[in-house]
């Protein structure tokens, strides 16, 4: 392969999940990397890139999959990538010491004939298993060189650079060693392949014809349903037939059983147990985070330091943008002309600054819980706390799959309610979709750390924000039991999930993942916020009052005028003067007469028509509720520059009303973002609607029992100190 040729190298990173690729993919590209979804499916697209010399380099991090039997949507991305995708060189990242089994994804690859590297990756954790790997023989079975690493400590990524360069300037890359699959299946092959050779598109004459031969007689949907292929599945048909006549099992699963005999050879000849094999840690670890009795309890007290982490770290700097921001509002204040288009002044100041910038100071919290997430994700402890809550999730009437998508709402419903497409149950599936959104994501966490903060002491604030989380899971189960009762009623299935080996997540790894999230998080304040905060502002204004109960004007001119009062005296009684006549402009404004009308059924729930006003806004974002309450409060109290929207909240409600609109905003419907993905992922306006009328009324119902049993005990009325 001459580099010269070519502008860009493109490898493809292969292998099985929790192998370690997506450590290697950022070892290599670093923070060069893009993030999207591939074009019909909602299975994330990672690319980056690099140079080595003179060459630049492009990666492309495949889904892990276990197989290229398109079975599944990332078994169907990894497949059209490395068929369509035009890939140089195939990186295959095996776990050392689990290689037999990722070794079947590394026999399906040699049939591509691309040039292929076997990157055998946490050599540690197979020495500390006590395995011996004969390197040379493994690449001589597979017809690959192969690069030893260590991804996690960035060990042999020199090794695997130069080995890229090596084999992009090499005009005769080796190809790998192709396994075979008896007479009878061969000659099939043979026949096949002779006529699918002129059925091939240019852009796909760099993969051999055999390989296609192959997935023909495998009877793979993804190749069968191409159009160009269409005229040979009748004869494709008739090999099946006669192999499994001949062998007494289908094709596919004859080939199959040729591959792992290739493997397992290979695995005899080339590993070595030694006799001092050490008891893993992970084993050890294991007895105690995956026990039936202490497994849950661990899982609770996880959940609480993660948030405990988030808000002692996140306190200080949510201050300081909190000053950034009101410094920037004093700034454009100061340099506007006064006089010159008043509302424009207050459109920036209010609308913008205010309504962004409420939003924006949350960032150090949200960045804090995904670093803890990444962190916990990393060492693989997450997995264990799905295979822990399986049998909790039974008495719920689903198994532990439905537990990762439901976890990943923790971070965002949108990316959570998309991986329930790993639930083979379409009845567990469909359930999971619709009680997803009750699980606490990060949008409502701007909420929550504008609100507790203002109410409850220190010490409180991580026990009350777990309490919020929890009520979040207790009625996500409890509604997933309601539906597996009725509307989705089956038998559950076997849940099997692999644990990988406990590792320490690199620091790199925890921030890129870090970084892709303030990213989104940068994205959706300077977009759909800014918009909406905008739109937010206008209803806030406009209609404007021209008359008012009391001649506002005057009385502040008067007390202006009034040259025994002190300059404090004057200020602090024109201030509620002003602050009245700014509530009688909202009142009379569209937010505040579409406010009034959703409090007649609200205040039941305790809510005002700010408030009522406010979760108008959260339907599109639930950010939105944060900065309509920043708008309406800053309008409402302009002049009192020192005072911070917590201060005004506290001034207006007790702690009983603050964690009622903390719960009404976590269980109410969900983002439009969210309502626009379930409906993609069910097909079904029906489901659709009912998921949105169900989370009102669970919203409306149980937090109305809330707030009316608290304020019959009297319990909320007062701040906790």
């Amino acid at each position: 392969m001459d580099a010269a040729m070519k502008t860009t190298f493109r490898i493809a990173l292969a292998g099985n999940p929790n192998c370690g690729k997506t450590t290697i993919f950022n070892q290599l590209t670093g923070t060069r990397q893009h993030v999207g979804n591939y074009p019909g499916v909602t299975v994330e697209r990672k690319t980056g890139g690099f140079r080595i010399h003179d060459l630049a380099v492009e990666v492309i991090d495949l889904p892990g999959v276990y197989s290229l039997s398109s079975t599944s949507p990332e078994e169907r991305v990894a497949f059209r990538e490395l068929v369509d995708g035009g890939i140089d060189l195939i990186l295959n990242v095996i776990d050392s010491g689990n290689a037999q089994r990722n070794l079947y994804l590394t026999t399906q690859l040699a049939e591509l004939d691309l040039p292929m590297v076997l990157v055998f990756n946490m050599i540690d954790d197979a020495k500390e298993r006590g395995l011996e790997i004969d390197f040379e023989k493994f690449s001589a079975f597979f017809g690959a060189p192969v690069v030893q690493t260590v991804g996690s400590a960035g060990n042999g990524m020199d090794d695997l650079r130069e080995m890229i360069y090596r084999i992009a300037n090499d005009p005769a890359p080796r190809r790998p060693v192709k396994p075979k699959y008896g007479p009878k299946t061969d000659q099939a092959i043979r026949a096949l392949t002779e006529a699918v050779e002129p059925l091939l598109r240019p852009e796909n004459r760099r993969i051999p014809a055999r390989y296609f031969a192959i997935k023909l007689l495998e009877n793979d949907p993804e190749i069968c349903n191409r159009a160009e292929f269409a005229s040979l599945l009748q004869p494709a048909e008739e090999w099946r037939g006669k192999i499994t006549t001949r062998n007494g099992i289908n094709s596919e699963t004859l080939m199959a059983d040729y591959r792992y005999g290739v493997i397992a050879g290979a695995c005899r000849e080339a590993i070595q147990i030694s006799h001092d094999r050490r008891r893993q840690l992970s084993d050890v670890i294991d007895r105690v985070v995956t026990n039936r009795f202490l497994g849950l309890p661990i899982f609770l007290v996880m959940m609480y330091l993660m948030f405990l982490f988030t808000f002692v770290l996140g306190e200080y700097p949510m201050m300081w943008l909190e000053t950034l921001f009101e410094g920037l509002a004093d700034l454009v204040n100061a340099l506007w002309p006064t006089g010159q288009a008043e509302f424009f002044r207050r459109l920036v100041i209010e609308g913008i600054i205010g309504g962004v910038g409420g939003v924006l100071i949350f960032l150090p919290n949200i960045l804090l819980l995904f670093m803890a997430i990444a962190f916990l994700e990393g060492t693989g402890y997450m997995a264990r706390a799905a295979f822990v809550m399986d049998g909790f999730m039974h008495l719920f009437g689903l198994h532990g799959k439905s537990f990762i998508p439901m976890l990943l709402g923790f971070g965002c419903s949108v990316p959570a309610v998309m991986a329930t497409r790993t639930i083979e149950s379409e009845r567990d599936r469909l359930t999971t979709i619709l009680v997803i959104p009750f699980m606490s994501c990060g949008a409502r966490l701007p909420i929550y750390a504008m609100i507790i903060p203002a109410f409850f002491a220190l010490r409180y604030q991580a026990a009350v924000m777990f309490i919020m989380y929890f009520i979040g899971v207790v009625v996500a189960l409890g509604c997933a039991l309601l539906l597996k009762s009725t509307l989705f009623k089956g038998d559950g299935e076997v849940f099997v999930m692999e644990l990988p080996p406990y590792r320490m997540p690199t620091f790199q790894s925890i921030l890129i993942q870090m970084w892709e999230r303030a990213v989104m998080y940068l994205q959706k304040a300077g977009t759909l916020i800014l918009t909406a905060s905008v739109i937010l502002f206008v209803i806030n204004t406009f209609p404007v009052r021209t008359s008012f109960t009391q001649d506002y004007p005057a009385q502040i001119a008067a007390i202006e005028h009034d040259q025994t009062l002190s300059e404090e005296e004057r200020s602090r009684e024109i201030a509620p003067l002003r602050g009245a006549m700014r509530a009688e402009l909202l009142e009379y404004s569209l937010a505040g007469r579409i406010g009034k009308v959703l409090a007649i059924p609200l205040q039941a729930v305790g809510f005002d028509w700010r408030v009522s006003s406010a979760l108008i806004g959260a339907t599109a974002a639930k950010e939105l509720f944060v900065a309509q309450l920043g708008v309406l409060f800053s309008i409402e109290d302009a002049e009192a520059s020192a005072s911070t929207l917590q201060q005004q909240l506290r001034r207006s409600y007790t702690p009983l009303q603050a964690f009622c609109i903390m719960l009404f905003c976590l269980l109410t419907i969900p983002c439009i973002a969210t309502i626009a993905v379930v409906r993609r992922e069910t097909g079904s306006w029906a489901l659709t609607g009912l998921q949105i009328v169900g989370f009102t009324v669970v919203a409306y119902t149980l937090t109305f029992v809330v707030f009316q049993v608290g304020r019959l005990l009297g319990i909320g009325v007062e701040f906790l100190q």
